[in-house]
């Protein structure tokens, strides 16, 4: 029996806007994602550079843009946080041990946190028994090392827990390592219905 949900944040909790992000750079000049773009946001998310040598790697792509202008583009991908997940978190909170695994960064999770406000976001870091977010351990998924991270500190059974992910490439990893699944599909699926769907029988 699940006795344990280890949870993604973007878009199975919080609602992401991808493409508003790049609708916005690419007003800055960006004329299209790359590798070189790709690479720098995975040393980002692992916390292996600064914000500021983020940026200023990114500018190097649009040249014309201020580093204000890159920050404010990329904090746009933060949408909306609905309040029934809030609810939902809190109701099961004292039935499971709960924890989120998340590949974010420092300026994403800054963002969340000043449009939640406090209140909602010490609500919503008060449902889980710990919080992992990439730039704070080092690690991400898919990389088994971030899954055997959590379970290790924790002492977790992978039989007995649940990872929910948008990824299929991050569900992959966690069933490779005995975790059991929910490939939660965004836009059909709510995190919401969790017990509904049955993903989990009480």
């Amino acid at each position: 029996m699940i006795n344990t949900i280890i949870f993604d944040f973007g878009d199975v909790l919080i609602n992401t806007d991808k493409a508003t992000t790049i609708q916005t750079l690419k007003k800055l000049g960006l004329k299209e994602w790359n590798t070189d773009l790709s690479k720098l946001t995975e040393r980002f998310e692992k916390g292996k550079i600064t914000e500021a040598k983020f940026l200023s790697g990114f500018q190097k792509h649009i040249p014309n843009a201020s580093l204000d202008d890159i920050r404010s583009a990329w904090r746009k991908f933060i949408a909306d946080f609905p309040l029934k997940r809030l609810e939902f978190l809190q109701n099961i909170s004292n039935n499971y041990r709960l924890f989120i695994l998340s590949n974010a960064d420092m300026i994403h999770v800054d963002e969340f946190e000043y449009q939640a406000g406090s209140s909602f976001f010490g609500d919503f870091y008060r449902c889980f028994e710990k919080v992992y977010y990439s730039f704070e351990i080092g690690k991400r998924t898919p990389d088994s090392e971030a899954f055997s991270y959590v379970i290790n500190k924790h002492d977790l059974s992978p039989k007995r827990t649940l990872f929910v992910d948008d990824k299929l490439e991050n569900i992959e990893a966690a069933k490779a390592l005995g975790l059991k699944v929910w490939h939660l599909k965004v836009g059909e699926e709510d995190v919401t219905e969790l017990f509904s769907k049955k993903i989990i029988r009480v």
